[in-house]
């Protein structure tokens, strides 16, 4: 039977050419079976077509566009797991057995770093030039009204007020000092904070005075000295730029004192403290210290004794006095000082001290003595030989001035 698809009649003349559809319809007998088979390639054609657009949809999957906000959270998140992850290895404890691990126990140098001796030589460029009472060589680069400039070698040059550039008043300040100038200066002021230290030329002239003067009453030297003041209390006088005093109970006339300034006197020196800045001179001492200068260790003296002392005698050698102590009167044992020698008494004893600093002589008379006691029993005969006696220590004392 016969029937008519209208549908699939359809479906050819749309798949036809233009001429085919110019041909007048014709009415086509389809078995039944027929029209079942082409249903089912209709329907294998649609399902081919809906896969092929499902696969293209999958393919062609749309990017999602993610706004900065949910970026920053995804990426805060992203860096608070690394944070976790690294807290986690710091927490775990290190196993330098494994033969795998990472750690590395040796650290590498790279291109930044520097050696000790490099940081030491970078510590010295920066270390500060110049601490206070330190002596320094430097050279005058600038001048000014007010003061001048040295150049000492630090990152900043040193700064001399006028006052610290000499002893006294100084009046042809800018003819003294010239650029280029080379001296010593003291440094009496750490560095600001500019770097800059303040120096002196004139605490270095006092510094090296005091030396001098320290030196020179070690040695018992005397000077002499210009009188350019005084007072109720003594004399003044100046010393290497110092400012000396001579007491009245000093000077071999101190009635009228005050006619001594403009004068010289030979004076020697009692008292030297550079700290308290205190120099004190004396006009007796330096006769005694003549005296004392042509006296000679081991030499045989006579004089009278002048007072006798639990320690010892005082004998007065005409114009100076010497020290008997107890310790060098004799080799035996005393009971008391006075059944040796008295008040007035004269005596012959060795100089076995002589020091200029403290103007003070030393004698003996135990060196005199034969045997221990001897000028207990008989003190006549050790007076009587003292100048044979005296020989015989000679070459102690001989010994005893070149062990100085």
């Amino acid at each position: 039977m016969g029937v008519n698809n209208k549908n699939a009649q359809d479906n050819i003349q749309t798949k036809g050419n233009k001429k085919d559809l110019k041909k007048p319809l014709q009415v086509l007998h389809i078995s039944k079976k027929d029209t079942q088979k082409q249903s089912l390639e209709i329907q294998n054609e649609q399902t081919n077509s809906q896969g092929e657009i499902k696969k293209e949809n999958i393919v062609k999957k749309p990017q999602l566009i993610k706004d900065e906000s949910v970026k920053e959270i995804e990426c805060s998140n992203e860096n608070t797991k690394a944070f976790d992850n690294s807290q986690q290895d710091l927490n775990k404890p290190l196993n330098f057995s494994e033969p795998n691990s990472d750690f590395q126990l040796e650290r590498t140098v790279d291109e930044f770093d520097f050696d000790e001796s490099a940081f030491l030589e970078a510590l010295n460029a920066n270390e500060p030039v110049g601490t206070t009472g330190e002596t320094i060589s430097g050279k005058v680069i600038a001048i000014e009204s007010d003061g001048l400039y040295v150049d000492i070698g630090g990152k900043a040059p040193g700064y001399m007020p006028k006052k610290e550039c000499g002893l006294g008043v100084i009046t042809n300040f800018k003819e003294k000092f010239s650029i280029g100038l080379e001296m010593e200066v003291l440094v009496i002021k750490e560095q600001n904070a500019d770097g800059m230290v303040t120096v002196s030329a004139r605490a270095l002239i006092l510094r090296q005075s005091w030396e001098k003067v320290s030196c020179a009453a070690k040695n018992g030297e005397l000077i002499d000295v210009l009188i350019n003041g005084f007072n109720r209390g003594g004399l003044t006088c100046d010393v290497d730029g110092l400012r000396g005093f001579i007491p009245r109970s000093q000077l071999e006339d101190g009635q009228d004192h005050q006619s001594f300034v403009g004068k010289n006197l030979k004076v020697a020196f009692i008292e030297v403290n550079p700290e308290s800045r205190k120099l004190v001179l004396s006009e007796k001492k330096a006769s005694l210290v003549s005296k004392l200068t042509n006296l000679d260790l081991g030499q045989l003296i006579e004089g009278e004794v002048l007072a006798v002392k639990p320690y010892g005698f005082f004998i007065d050698l005409g114009g100076a006095s010497g020290l008997l102590h107890q310790s060098s009167v004799t080799k035996g044992s005393i009971r008391s000082l006075r059944e040796i020698f008295r008040e007035g008494e004269i005596i012959k004893a060795l100089i076995s001290e002589i020091d200029l600093e403290k103007g003070r002589i030393g004698l003996n008379t135990a060196l005199l003595e034969n045997s221990a006691g001897e000028l207990i029993i008989d003190k006549q005969k050790v007076m009587k030989e003292a100048s044979e006696r005296a020989l015989k220590t000679k070459a102690l004392f001989d010994k005893k001035e070149q062990d100085k």
